[in-house]
């Protein structure tokens, strides 16, 4: 496996090495969270998610011999997840950016979803709603509306915390173009959410975290829960590029696989995932 012509390799087997296989196994569980929650975020499908997290696996584990350190295991790592990801949604159209109220629309027609939803919500310890597990779900639906490069690029600066240089060596790109694609992503995510966030701005015309707070927790004031978040706090007196910054570090703190929401949350994507094919489909024909 190269890397921006770059050729990397594990640290060969000394006395004071594990075997290289030992080394590989110990480290990929390591990274496999943040592995899983990024191609999640990229892929919005949990099943899909998994193939690829295996498929990464598999391709690192026969190809550690072209591994040589010349960038981290999680960024050749992440590069292989990029690649794979990329193939698989090469051929699939994005999604639009209204795509939160075409799918509140679709489950607002689907009693079923509801039901499948409250059922979570009451059963799973993974089945709380959250106002900022529902920012974090938010983002995800609404970035795949950017396009694919512009996507990659934003969640690894921005959520996963990489590098220009790791970006551009994850990306196979220059540096010059990530940088583009980052500041082209981030201002188109910003003027998405000015204009529909209610939380960020009272113009907005989005406000589904609150709908749906009432919704699973009728008994609780989603005012107070807002206030607990920093992002909400600031909408008042904080610019725009401060909002965004504050909506990622959201992102940043929450699993969505292991988070006390998850399960509601990911049954919301799943049914996002659903109707954004069905729509797509329908737009195409």
């Amino acid at each position: 496996m190269t890397t921006s012509g770059n050729v990397i390799k594990l640290q060969p087997e000394n006395k004071n090495n594990p075997p290289v296989s030992e080394n590989f196994t110990t480290e990929f569980e390591r990274i496999r969270p943040a592995l899983r929650s990024y191609i999640l975020r990229m892929t919005a499908s949990a099943a899909d998610t998994d193939d690829i997290v295996q498929e990464t696996w598999y391709k690192a584990s026969r190809n550690l011999d072209s591994f040589q350190g010349e960038s981290s295991l999680k960024t050749w790592l992440f590069a292989i997840a990029s690649n794979l990801a990329k193939d698989h949604l090469h051929r699939k159209k994005r999604w639009p950016e209204r795509v939160t109220d075409i799918c509140k629309n679709a489950a607002l027609a689907n009693p079923a979803f509801f039901g499948e939803a409250m059922h979570l919500r009451m059963t799973s310890p993974q089945g709380n709603f959250e106002i900022k597990e529902h920012i974090a779900f938010c983002f995800t639906c609404i970035s795949k509306s950017l396009p694919l490069e512009q996507h990659i690029a934003l969640l690894l600066k921005e959520v996963y915390e990489f590098k220009v240089k790791e970006i551009a060596t994850i990306m196979e790109l220059s540096e010059a173009m990530v940088k583009y694609y980052l500041h082209t992503a981030r201002t188109k995510m910003i003027e998405v959410f000015d204009r529909r966030c209610a939380l960020i701005n009272k113009e907005g015309i989005c406000h589904q975290c609150t709908e749906l707070n009432g919704i699973f927790n009728p008994k609780q004031n989603a005012q107070e829960e807002l206030a607990k978040i920093d992002m909400a706090r600031a909408a008042e007196s904080a610019d725009r590029e401060r909002l965004f910054d504050l909506r990622i570090e959201v992102l940043r703190g929450i699993d969505p696989f292991e988070s006390g929401a998850a399960a509601l949350q990911l049954h919301h994507l799943e049914h996002n995932r659903k109707v954004m094919e069905e729509y797509l489909a329908r737009t195409q024909e």
